[in-house]
């Protein structure tokens, strides 16, 4: 298993990344994948843009 690996548990409630840094960390998921997304990658890859939302929908809501 990859030390990036993201599961639901490691992020606690309310203590969000930066849509930014986990945009980062998706680029880097593709390019170790290299372009294909085994299952546990893909679980990986579907938890990293729900996070990405909620960082971008925060950000919306502060500049607001």
């Amino acid at each position: 298993m990859s030390p990036d690996f993201l599961t639901p548990g490691d992020v606690p409630p309310g203590a969000t990344r930066s849509a930014a840094e986990v945009n980062e960390q998706i680029r880097a998921l593709w390019l170790r994948a290299g372009g294909t997304l085994s299952p546990q990658e893909r679980t990986e890859y579907e938890l990293l843009v729900v996070e990405w939302a909620a960082a971008i929908r925060d950000g919306i809501i502060e500049a607001a």
